[in-house]
């Protein structure tokens, strides 16, 4: 599972709703094609992304490189996303969160929505090459090549475990940051990127306890849907720890201050309480808790680094 892959808990994506084919206005079909990029999604990584930079650079970067990069980051995001929703339109139809998707309703043809995507990716490419460096561009498009080919065509219906490895490109827009700064890699990037990677299984899996059924229904071997719920929730105690670990211990390997370092040991130690809380209670109301959480954890992390570099 990837950051990309997430839906907001309350409302379906984008509030679309049913139409015939070839029904929509204007507007409608605007709101289609920006729903297949999942554009909630998109924020979060951006949430990951200005910080990094931010980090990077021990300051502001400019606005201009900052522009720049969140633009060729959500491009190249959102054509992943939206070769997602063109391959997975099958099961989308299957499951109750997904089938109000612009594939599904027919507000767009499925030969359309592969044509958008493919044109986001190359803008992607082209724009991050040419307004920020090479460097960010190969990696922003090596995501998306990962979420396609290695999460989405092969392991998320083939494997458990697949949120697990797909969750990787979700982590690669702190890599894209750093080197739209640096135009190199370092392991203060690494280390953020193992953070987004611990922190995805528990992220996804507590959201995949209340959507199971709709796993089982369309033959997806998500954790929740081939595990027990108390097994799922051990897996979820345990990446919860290590998430914990890794963002207190950025503090030293990255040299921030005191600032994150309170606000890390903090959070994350919340973030762990709402996974015990899980494993003590596995039903879907504690779960959600913790899905809710979880993204108030990473928005939180993340800033703290902004702020901690602004105030030391």
């Amino acid at each position: 599972m990837t950051l990309a892959e997430v839906p907001s808990p309350a409302i379906p994506l984008g509030a679309m709703t049913t139409v015939a084919p070839g029904a929509s206005t204007t507007r409608s079909t605007f709101g289609a094609y920006l729903a297949l990029t999942k554009p909630r999604i998109i924020e979060l990584l951006l949430i990951t992304t200005v910080p990094t930079m931010v980090v990077a650079e021990r300051g502001w970067p400019g606005w201009w490189l900052v522009v720049a990069t969140v633009i060729g980051g959500t491009f190249a995001a959102g054509g992943a996303n939206a070769v997602n929703m063109y391959v997975d339109r099958d099961i989308d139809k299957i499951m109750k969160r997904t089938e109000g998707r612009p594939l599904v309703t027919g507000e767009i043809e499925p030969r359309n929505a592969l044509v958008f995507s493919v044109a986001l990716l190359v803008v992607a490419g082209v724009w991050l090459a040419g307004f920020v460096n090479p460097l960010s561009a190969l990696l922003a498009l090596s995501a998306a090549a990962f979420y396609i080919f290695v999460y989405t065509l092969w392991l998320k219906r083939t494997s458990r475990q697949n949120i697990v490895i797909g969750g990787a490109a979700g982590c690669m827009p702190v890599l894209v940051g750093w080197a739209a700064v640096t135009n190199s890699i370092a392991w203060e990037p690494v280390v953020l990127f193992g953070i987004i990677f611990l922190w995805t299984p528990p992220h996804f899996w507590a959201l995949a306890v209340k959507y199971r059924d709709d796993y089982s229904a369309a033959d997806v071997p998500m954790m929740p849907s081939v595990a027990s719920l108390e097994s799922t929730a051990r897996q979820i105690v345990a990446y919860s720890v290590a998430v914990w670990a890794l963002g207190v211990a950025f503090a030293p390997i990255a040299g921030m201050g005191w600032f994150y370092l309170v606000t890390s040991i903090v959070s994350g130690g919340l973030f762990t309480l709402y996974a015990v809380q899980l494993l003590r209670d596995p039903t879907p109301q504690r779960a959600m808790k913790l899905f809710t959480f979880s993204i108030t954890y990473l928005t939180v992390l993340f800033v703290a680094m902004a702020v901690d570099v602004a105030i030391t």
